[in-house]
């Protein structure tokens, strides 16, 4: 959620960072919204001032043992006033919030400014994509192989899921492990957490109330539960309505869970295999800092997903976002493509963003700076990596021209194999 007070002293600045965004901002609204707010305000102050001048003045009277009937009535009746104020004051606020939480975070001044991902810029390349001849994609790989099941997982839960099987399955379960001893190998604190999480969560990383419509529910009694798109949301609300000391400051935590995603909007898109799916498995980095610590903390953390990569020799890329193509609640976002050789071109397997105090403010996850008042602090996050990706990006990029797949040596130990025949 943006500083409201970022709209009131510097309204321009909104505008222009929305606008690079491709978004407009409703002025009109957020000037009646702002107007009806202090409005009430204003009201509610005055009353509380006339009931204290009341309340002063019927001591008086009493002091002097005089009638303060009339008095009394009248404190009465600006206490019923107050009363049905506070309940208008909460409801003009809860509407300016609710506005708040449908504008997008404000782009960085480092980021490049464009319509789409046709303006993103690219950072970096590792590694040199192997020559394969005639490469066969992962779902032909995977199909011939008897690692992976697309038919039979359709009859269970329908498109956009998958069933492994043998060596397939074990390579998933054994790239979760391996990502999580080097995460853990260099001081980052694992979490497991729950995979159902209540609104205020979704609403404090910023999924609700924009995207409801990517997300799977469920409902206990009268309880309604999201099921998780990523461990971003129940990790990062750990420390809801929390102030953390500063000087426990950065906190790194990692965490492997399944992730589920109705991909509402995206039909069409990656619809052959498994790059694209209603349930898959991620290893999320979620960090915590103080708005000096930011940008290096993205850097360090955007290099920790990059390190899986390159134990597992995989080639990739990284690139910087424009505002055109950046999450709804990023400041600030380097995606990570490894290469497919049955695509001749790099996909994204990590996307790993800065969110300011973006997140903080709408989970009111604050820090104390040494001898200073609580302020919120800054949140971002990464995958570290996505694990079905990974697994296809193996089996393309180490597959041989007799259809069989080399495992990467670092994966070897995981897997009590050199090869998948």
């Amino acid at each position: 959620m943006l500083d409201a007070n970022l709209l009131r002293t510097d309204p321009d600045a909104v505008i222009r960072g929305m606008a690079s965004r491709g978004a407009a901002f409703d002025q009109e609204t957020y000037g009646r919204l702002e107007a009806d707010r202090r409005a009430v305000i204003r009201e509610a102050e005055a009353l509380k001032a006339e009931r204290n001048r009341v309340s002063d003045e019927v001591a008086r009277l009493k002091r002097a043992k005089e009638d303060a009937t009339a008095l009394i009535e009248a404190q009465r009746e600006v206490g019923d006033k107050l009363k049905a104020l506070e309940a208008a004051e909460k409801e003009a606020e809860a509407a300016f919030r609710g506005f708040l939480a449908t504008l997008p975070n404000l782009p960085h001044e480092s980021v490049p400014v464009g319509r789409d991902e046709h303006a993103n810029v690219e950072v970096k390349r590792w590694g040199t994509p192997a020559a394969i001849e005639n490469p066969q994609d992962h779902v032909e790989l995977g199909t011939k192989l008897g690692i992976l099941d697309l038919d039979r997982a359709a009859k269970l839960s329908g498109s956009r899921f998958a069933v492994l099987k043998g060596l397939g399955a074990r390579m998933e379960r054994s790239l979760v492990s391996f990502m999580a001893d080097l995460h853990a190998g260099q001081g980052w604190t694992e979490v497991l957490p729950p995979y159902l999480v209540l609104p205020e969560c979704m609403y404090g990383t910023g999924q609700l109330p924009k995207f409801e419509q990517d997300l799977f529910r469920t409902s206990r009694g009268e309880d309604t539960l999201y099921l998780i798109p990523t461990a971003e949301v129940p990790v990062t609300n750990l420390y809801r309505e929390e102030v953390i000391p500063g000087e426990q400051l950065p906190i790194r935590h990692f965490a492997f869970t399944p992730c589920f995603r109705s991909e509402a909007g995206s039909y069409g898109k990656d619809t052959k295999g498994i790059i694209r799916q209603h349930q898959f498995h991620k290893v999320e980095l979620v960090a915590f800092t103080t708005p000096e610590q930011a940008m290096d903390e993205l850097e360090h953390l955007t290099r920790q997903a990059e390190s899986i990569l390159e134990a597992l020799e995989l080639p990739y890329r990284r690139v910087l976002l424009s505002t055109g193509d950046m999450g709804f609640s990023s400041r600030k976002t380097f995606d990570l493509e490894v290469w497919l050789p049955s695509q001749g071109t790099y996909r994204e397997i990590s996307s790993c963003s800065w969110f300011g105090d973006f997140q903080a403010r709408r989970a009111n996850i604050r820090f104390r700076p040494t001898g200073g008042k609580p302020q919120p602090l800054h949140t971002l996050n990464g995958s570290g990596l996505a694990v079905g990706r990974t697994w296809v990006a193996i089996l393309e990029n180490y597959q041989q021209t007799d259809g069989s797949i080399r495992i990467p040596k670092a994966l070897q130990p995981y897997m009590g194999c050199d090869v998948i025949k």
